[in-house]
């Protein structure tokens, strides 16, 4: 089976509608002996991924050296993304602290050039210890990725969609970004729907509306919301990234979907997986994963394709009833 293509935005780039998650949560290239890490690359590029997903901060930047020690010895070369993380208490210098991050990034990568840079900060109206503002975002900081671009150092440049949904819009539908990096799972799917007035959560409504408005290439990040719609014991590495998702909440709202589902979909991950693949806005769901039989699963689900209309008819009924949780 080869990978189902999507269109990437206005970047024209045909990407696997499965991306190669390198980040820390799943940790294949972080935690893992370097003979699965390269087994894991070598199996996902077999099957027809042509996208990775890394940062600096994966790993304090084990995940881009691993990408950089073994990517060279395949003879499939995949696009890579990778991000650029400000220090918000700060902003003296985005400009340099961007340049400063892509000089690193490259160096561990070995590449002259990456296929799409991010900015990793979420963004909000206004800056603080964690948000970037928009007029920032708008403001310098795009002027600084255009910058890089301009010396070929970047093909096309993205956000990630993290943050207040008015100030993502907002940014998303400047037209000064080719990529965003969306939240959207069974536990949370409001950037891509209106969710009914007892559901609570953090609300991205009307994200991926714009991002289909402005013709921006979505990645669609935490499908399997830090792991916790995969199932098992926790691990140690889940890492909310949005408001209301404490882990013990998160787990009683994942019983309450799958409650419903039941396992004529696959396994928990499947299922998750199957849902993102639904969502026809998004080019690419970004999987993360912590061994190779977790790749084989994602493999499998996309054979399987998107979930069917009962399916999702059956999780719209859970939303409405928050999950039953009051």
């Amino acid at each position: 089976m080869t990978l189902r293509r999507r269109r990437l935005g206005r970047t024209g780039l045909e990407v696997s509608e499965l991306a190669f998650g390198g980040g820390w949560v799943g940790g294949v290239l972080i935690h893992r002996d370097e003979d699965t890490r390269r087994a894991a690359l070598a199996r996902a590029l077999e099957a027809g991924v042509n996208l990775i997903d890394t940062a600096p901060s994966y790993g304090d930047g084990e995940s881009e050296r691993t990408l950089g020690r073994l990517l060279g010895s395949f003879d499939r070369a995949p696009y890579v993304a990778t991000k650029a993380r400000l220090d918000a208490a700060a902003l003296a210098d985005p400009a340099g602290e961007i340049e400063r991050s892509l000089a690193g990034s490259l160096e561990r990568l070995r590449r002259d050039s990456v296929d799409v840079l991010q900015l990793h900060n979420p963004i909000a109206a206004a800056t603080d210890s964690r948000h970037v503002a928009a007029d920032r975002v708008l403001g310098d900081v795009a002027g600084a990725l255009d910058g890089l671009r301009a010396q070929g150092l970047v093909r096309f440049i993205g956000v990630t969609a993290l943050g207040e949904a008015a100030a993502v819009r907002r940014v998303v539908a400047s037209g000064r970004f080719d990529t965003a990096q969306v939240y959207c799972n069974m536990l949370n799917p409001s950037a891509g729907r209106t969710m009914p007035a007892a559901w609570e959560g953090h609300d991205f409504s009307g994200v991926l509306d714009a991002c289909r408005a402005a013709d921006v290439g979505v990645m669609n990040i935490r499908v399997f919301a830090a792991g916790v719609l995969a199932g098992g014991r926790r691990h140690g590495r889940e890492v909310p990234v949005v408001d209301d998702s404490a882990l013990d909440r998160e787990e009683r709202r994942a019983a309450a979907v799958f409650a419903a589902l039941g396992d004529g979909y696959g396994t928990r991950a499947q299922t998750a997986l199957r849902f993102a693949l639904a969502e026809e806005r998004t080019a690419a769901v970004v999987v993360g994963m912590a061994e190779l039989g977790h790749l084989e699963q994602a493999l499998a689900a996309a054979a399987e394709g998107p979930l069917p209309a009962p399916a999702l008819a059956r999780l719209d009924a859970v939303h409405a009833g928050n999950f039953g949780l009051g």
